[in-house]
């Protein structure tokens, strides 16, 4: 007992109050569970071995250990903005409307929109503040220098698409709570997982099939596909941020990763910046007929055919340890036993789902608009209790999207209304020109350029709501026709998700998993990036040609 006392003297005293409590503490501990140890252990080993110090650590009473102070969670996290990005942001602004000539044809009142434009743009790549608010400064800019009235400046809160971008989300928050996006993507496990090569066919597969009906990457990432993916990896003894990564997950991970930007370009109702694509630029004068359909359309055989081509191409250049996982399907079985009949809510999404992508694809015909399918869908599992309100009123990114979203696109259509837009692209459009670039040649500069920048952006929807526009406006200039424009655009927009580990919502996701090292993500980005490309590019222009997009 006295070597007991000796053990526990040398516990570090800020656990404790005093060291009399601790040594009375430890005593009682002690006594209470010897028997136990002495039954758990071999009867050849010694008795100091029985009373070692080690368990004596493990016996603290949790509330001593809550009580040591963590001088990390007892400081405040900085508040306001960070000072270094707020003046590198705040300087491009106004370096543009006090240093840089303004031309003669464009406006004072369109140059200065410009520059808190720009300073708007800066400040959502370096993050001084977080998206929304720093967007809310730049608004609170305009009007406060009456470069735009409150009318104005409010005006694309009001923009239904935005409202369908933000319905998107509670969508795709029925889909979770449901758990039928988990279900979904089980069977296919069920019926691929095989191998590691089917199990990642399946996992792609599924994706493929509710991206239509579950418009956010992100939550399809977070919601389903990443808890699926861990599951299997830890079950075939592939940790995170462990050398096992390599067996499994990280393949998975990364598979899935880079297949995410394909089924978001399949279908227009996949990803919410698909939404917003179509929406500048039908401020910019180009409308696609029968929206759903021309997307589905156009996009239908690159993406399928990058969809069949990407879990294949990386299981050669970034191979798994494990090939084989015969476990898999049987787990899948033994999860769907678990989770039961399909439940009543889940039925209930199914059938909403199914008439809100019905209305998407005729809505046209019967004069149904897609953000008045997307009300009715979500009314419907609101008032059968699939959704309840304050699920949407904890849908803190869909308000996030509304408020950041609406402050670019009232100003990007602001800056077209002013005669920027135009005056930018028609400054490309003559320095291509002096280049003799035909159309075909502008529109690979252009889509290049478009593509490359997006390493500087934090986000796919930040990325469209700063350059689309502008963009688009270069390729009709350049005589690109018009809506292969706009939705090759649109495409390449979903494609430059997986460049990076901050280049989207799912990169952040993905990569937060643990199973990616940071080069391999930059260097698979890169590569599989290419490969894209060039099945988009090859099969893209004999599919569009057919269509008679050009």
């Amino acid at each position: 007992m006295e070597s007991l006392r000796i053990a526990a003297s040398h516990r570090p005293p800020l656990l404790l109050p005093s060291p009399h409590q601790l040594r009375r503490r430890h005593i009682a501990a002690v006594s209470l569970s010897l028997p136990h140890t002495s039954l758990s252990l071999s009867s050849h080993h010694h008795h100091h071995h029985r009373l070692a110090p080690t368990p004596l650590r493990r016996r603290i009473p949790p509330l001593l250990a809550s009580q040591t102070p963590n001088p990390e969670a007892d400081s405040p996290a900085p508040a306001g903005a960070k000072l270094a990005p707020l003046l590198v942001s705040l300087a491009v602004g106004l370096a543009v409307r006090f240093l840089a000539p303004r031309p003669p044809e464009v406006s004072p009142q369109a140059w200065q929109l410009l520059s808190i434009f720009l300073s708007t743009i800066a400040g959502l790549v370096l993050g001084p503040l977080p998206v929304g608010a720093w967007a809310f400064l730049g608004l609170t800019a305009a009007v406060a220098t009456h470069t735009l009235p409150f009318a104005a400046a409010f005006s694309a809160f009001t923009n239904e698409v935005i409202w369908l971008i933000v319905i998107s989300f509670f969508f795709a928050r029925g889909f979770v709570k449901t758990g039928l996006g988990d279900r979904i993507a089980t069977y296919f496990v069920k019926w691929l997982g095989g191998s590691t090569l089917g199990l990642s066919y399946g996992l792609t597969i599924s994706e493929a099939f509710i991206s239509p009906a579950m418009p956010s990457t992100t939550a399809r990432a977070g919601g389903v596909f990443l808890p699926i993916i861990k599951s299997l990896s830890l079950s075939a003894g592939s940790k995170p941020n462990h050398p096992s990564s390599r067996k499994l997950g990280s393949y998975l991970v990364m598979s899935q990763f880079q297949a995410a930007g394909n089924s978001s370009a399949l279908f227009l109702t996949a990803a919410a910046q698909n939404l917003l694509c179509l929406k500048l630029a039908e401020e910019l004068g180009i409308i696609v007929a029968n929206p759903w359909v021309a997307w589905f359309k156009a996009a239908s055989l690159p993406a399928i055919a990058s969809l069949l081509a990407t879990p294949y191409l990386l299981y050669k250049i970034f191979p798994p340890e494990t090939k084989d996982t015969p476990d898999a399907p049987a787990l899948a079985a033994e999860k769907l036993e678990r989770m039961g009949p399909v439940t009543k809510n889940e039925w209930v999404m199914i059938g909403t789902m199914l008439l809100a992508v019905s209305l998407w694809v005729f809505g046209d015909a019967i004069g149904v608009s897609s953000v008045v399918a997307a009300m009715l869908g979500l009314s419907i599992l609101l008032l059968l209790g699939v959704l309840d309100w304050d699920d949407c009123l904890n849908e803190k990114s869909a308000w996030d999207t509304l408020a950041w979203f609406a402050v670019l696109v009232g100003m990007a259509g602001q800056l077209t209304n002013l005669g920027i837009v135009s005056w930018m692209s028609s400054c490309v459009a003559k320095l291509l020109e002096s280049f003799s670039l035909s159309w075909p040649a502008a529109f690979c500069v252009l889509e290049a350029s478009y593509f490359l920048i997006h390493y500087l952006f934090a986000s796919q929807t930040g990325h469209v709501g700063a350059l689309y526009s502008a963009f688009l406006a270069m390729h009709v200039a350049a005589g690109v026709p018009r809506v292969l424009s706009a939705l090759a655009l649109a495409f390449n927009t979903n494609l430059f998700g997986a460049l990076t580990h901050y280049s989207s919502g799912q990169a952040a996701v993905y990569f937060g998993a643990g199973y990616l090292e940071l080069p391999d993500v930059f260097r698979m980005g890169f590569v599989t990036a290419l490969i894209n490309i060039l099945i988009w590019g090859v099969v893209g222009t004999f599919w569009w040609k057919l269509l008679g997009l050009y």
